[in-house]
């Protein structure tokens, strides 16, 4: 997929709250400029909404660009631009080698100083006329609201120096609407490090084989690539990828910030092998609109699920119960180890520790496969179960197409990543919109409710030259920061690897998709056993999306399909000695 989400109007999303105050005193401050002569312009607030505009846009500012926005005389907006740079409101960044040209930023006092502000023209706005009066926001306004504003994330700010290498920064991402929304901000991200970026985006199996070709070239194509969660151990140790602690100080990422399951499906062997770019944990979405109505509770277990999917089966009126990953191969292995999570059978035989499974020790390469079991039988009549409740394509259903059947009002409920959320949630004629809520994946009575984790981290290639490391690791800090995330949710994606964006007061507003997620990380619901990241994952995986789809279709029986999956993937452990 391509391009980047949008609303049913056809028109971007809507800037942040901290943006659109900005225009709202840029035009206010227009007008009270205009209604008497005697009213002279204030140049520093002019020029302050100029440079801002323009960081917020990607547009580069020049002194000539400031002083010309002030609308006062030369000498006096000369005099008004160097008292901002002397009380460290502006940076300066040089724009060519000789030091002669600079281009002008906002400072991080500014920064902060602009979303105080705001929050502040904001609840003095909705005072005056009408939001708290009417009732609006009262709870949060007087109940901590102006605290929680205290600690929202400020924008980005520019880098002290531009970044150094040749051609710019090179970018090999996945197709999906989070790094489309990096795509979308492309220029705002090259004015903050300062050089041009590049970025190629594959589909999910495309981006693994791309990955592994540049493996094997003399030097890396790419200075970051994306990497979904289960590959860590197959890049690993493949060397597709350098551990990060070899060029880098770990503690700097403020590593406690992000959510515990995506920073430590990031490692492979003790060592960090990229930093969460998203963390998008695989949820039920379910329409309570149509729950309530049929006086359902939201499901919290997969005999209530099913009973529900039962329930809201309609198909002679067009609707069906659920829709979820079940077309052959990738799609429908990936579901087949949720589910069996959700039965509490890892796929391989880790051992147990509190409040799931352990990975640690992976590497060591003392395991074996675990899918010809009771409870993995118990999860494949349950895949059948729900087959009877699904819509009549749901075989070739895959990673967008089960989203999209609920988007349209066609589906009552469907398991789904938050990445795939801006499908019905920026989406105002679809009747999934502002009618759906979250839960972890429903376990079997008895089991513990878990949300597998998945996404994707950002690594740099261990082909890379040494001479454009520094400046990968400068482009990895600021892609994967909290200001580069908080920006991404406000263009439409729903994921989030770190607990500081979680809580910002503008992302929660944006979505509940982010206050249930982080309710989940916090009851430790959050999980990446699931897919435990061995270097055979992506086989087994297969091999269970193909024996699987045999049984859905009827052509081989649930305890057939498990017995041939597991001399399958036996057969893929053994030759590493691991069986």
């Amino acid at each position: 997929m391509g391009g980047h989400i949008r609303q049913s109007t056809g028109t971007p999303m809507a800037k942040s709250d901290a943006i659109a105050m900005l225009s709202f005193l840029e035009s206010v401050t227009d007008e009270v400029d205009g209604a008497y002569d005697l009213l002279a312009p204030n140049p520093h607030l002019r020029m302050m909404i100029h440079l801002m505009e323009g960081h917020f846009e990607g547009k580069t500012v020049t002194a000539s660009s400031l002083i010309s926005a002030s609308r006062v005389p030369y000498a006096t907006a000369n005099r008004r631009l160097r008292e901002m740079i002397d009380e460290g409101l502006i940076e300066q960044r040089p724009r060519t080698t000789t030091g002669k040209s600079f281009s002008l930023h906002p400072s991080e006092t500014m920064l902060e100083g602009w979303m105080q502000l705001s929050g502040r023209l904001r609840r003095v706005g909705e005072g005056a006329f009408g939001g708290l009066a009417r009732g609006q926001d009262t709870k949060d306004y007087y109940y901590g609201g102006s605290y929680i504003a205290a600690q929202s994330i400020p924008p980005l700010r520019v880098l002290p120096e531009p970044l150094k290498v040749s051609g710019g920064i090179r970018a090999l991402v996945h197709g999906d609407p989070t790094f489309m929304v990096m795509d979308a901000l492309k220029r705002q991200f090259e004015q903050v490090i300062g050089t041009d970026i590049s970025q190629r985006a594959f589909s999910i199996d495309r981006l693994r084989e791309e990955a592994l070709r540049n493996a094997k070239r003399e030097n890396s194509r790419y200075d970051i690539i994306a990497v979904d969660l289960p590959w860590i151990g197959e890049f690993a140790s493949k060397n597709v990828l350098m551990p990060l602690d070899q060029v880098m100080d770990l503690a700097s990422l403020d590593t406690a910030d992000f959510h515990t399951a995506g920073w430590h499906g990031a490692h492979w062997d003790g060592r960090a092998y990229g930093v969460p770019a998203q963390t998008t944990p695989e949820l039920l979405f379910y329409r309570h609109d149509l729950f309530a109505k049929a006086g359902l509770e939201p499901p919290t277990s997969t005999e209530a699920l099913l009973e529900a999917a039962r329930t809201l089966h309609d198909p002679k009126r067009g609707r069906y119960g659920i829709a979820w990953n079940a077309a052959r191969g990738t799609a429908l292995g990936h579901t087949v180890l949720m589910t069996f999570a959700d039965f509490d059978q890892p796929i391989l035989d880790l051992p147990k520790m509190a409040g799931g499974y352990d990975t640690d020790k992976l590497a060591m390469g003392d395991y074996r496969a675990t899918i010809d079991t009771e409870n993995g039988l118990k999860a494949a009549e349950f895949l059948l179960q729900l087959l009877r409740y699904s819509p009549p394509d749901i075989l070739s259903m895959s990673w967008y197409e089960r989203v999209r059947p609920y988007a349209a009002g066609t589906v009552a409920m469907a398991y789904g990543y938050t990445l795939l959320a801006p499908y019905f949630e920026l989406d105002q004629t679809s009747p999934a919109c502002g009618q759906t809520s979250y839960l972890p994946h429903p376990p079997a009575p008895g089991k513990r409710p878990v949300a597998p984790v998945g996404g994707y981290v950002m690594g740099i290639p261990a082909n890379l030259a040494p001479e454009r490391i520094p400046a990968a690791i400068q482009a990895l800090r600021v892609f994967t920061s909290p200001e580069a995330q908080k920006l991404y949710v406000q263009n439409g994606s729903r994921t989030n690897p770190r607990y500081s964006v979680g809580s910002d007061p503008e992302v929660r507003r944006s979505s509940t998709i982010f206050e249930a997620v982080d309710g989940m990380s916090w009851r430790d619901e959050l999980q990446f056993w699931p897919r435990p990241p061995v270097p055979e994952i992506g086989q087994i995986i297969q091999i269970c999306g193909e024996e699987f789809h045999d049984m859905l279709r009827g052509i081989v029986s649930p305890k057939e399909a498990l017995r041939r999956a597991q001399i399958r993937a036996d057969a893929v452990i053994t030759p590493n000695g691991k069986l």
